[in-house]
């Protein structure tokens, strides 16, 4: 209809029953009123769209990673293979409040049995205590990653190393945000991880040194619970790989796809391309 003083178009409300959409209708003539009202509305048609858009990323904004092809081989640690050359170093980037600016990086390849995952960090000591495995790594120097393989289905595989060798292998259902981690069942044979560390200096517990890396491979048989598994050419996960260090009890973190305060925002998470 005709327009008021301030250009806006003015539309006939006037606050009685709802229209056929349901919505009630508002008095608004084109003064004053009308145009705060009309103005309260699109500031919160703005602020909805802005959250909106941050608690569920686009899938474009997500980083993505191919993932070669490669036949199995021994790990060593050392990523010294000659199949890690097909693939490229992908940066760990430093969480918010990081204390230490260390390199942080890794790899992936996948074979016809399994996910190879290299990482390779810059330290000066190896802040890690613990001699078992299933411990809460987490509160020490560790690398893990995540593979949440079909996004119809909120369950995902979790995996912690530490310097020391130790390792945390647990699939977690995350409900609403309420998540626990279970520990694999009869885990030896075909469904055990294979796993090495090596340290550029000492590798006991506390040594100084100038990093260190760990190279593991998970295998399907262990992840077989998981929908999407075993990957072939043109399969998608979603996944995230993430470091923590402790040294001089300054904490410091580093993830590939930027998360929340939890590593276990999952919705988050980058996405894998088998090649």
């Amino acid at each position: 209809g005709p327009t008021g003083p301030s250009g806006l178009t003015r539309v006939a409300c006037d606050g009685g029953p709802t229209g056929p959409s349901g919505l009630t209708r508002v008095a608004c003539d084109g003064g004053p009123t009308c145009h705060r009202l009309v103005l309260a509305l699109f500031v919160s048609c703005v602020l909805v769209l802005c959250w909106c858009c941050s608690a569920a990323p686009a899938e474009d904004a997500l980083p993505r990673l191919k993932v070669p092809a490669c036949d199995d081989f021994d790990v060593t640690g050392r990523g010294d293979h000659e199949a890690w050359k097909k693939a490229e170093w992908v940066t760990l980037q430093p969480r918010p409040n990081a204390k230490h600016d260390y390199q942080s990086r890794f790899k992936m390849l996948y074979s016809s049995r399994g996910v190879y995952v290299l990482f390779d960090g810059v330290d000066q000591r190896l802040t890690a205590t613990k001699t078992e495995d299933f411990a809460d790594l987490w509160k020490e120097d560790v690398f893990e990653c995540f593979f949440w393989t079909h996004e119809d289905h909120p369950v995902y595989f979790e995996y912690e190393i530490s310097p020391l060798g130790r390792e945390l292998p647990i699939l977690v259902p995350n409900l609403n945000g309420r998540f626990l981690g279970w520990r694999p069942w009869n885990y030896d044979g075909p469904r055990k991880i294979k796993k090495q560390v090596h340290s550029r200096g000492g590798a006991e517990s506390m040594a100084k040194t100038t990093g260190w890396s760990a190279e593991v491979h998970i295998p399907y048989a262990l992840l077989e619970p998981l929908a999407n598994v075993p990957p072939k050419p043109g399969t998608q996960w979603r996944a995230n790989f993430y470091r923590v260090d402790y040294d001089d009890d300054r904490v410091t973190g580093w993830d590939w796809a930027r998360v929340g305060p939890s590593f276990h925002d999952y919705r988050r998470f980058g996405v894998l391309i088998f090649e």
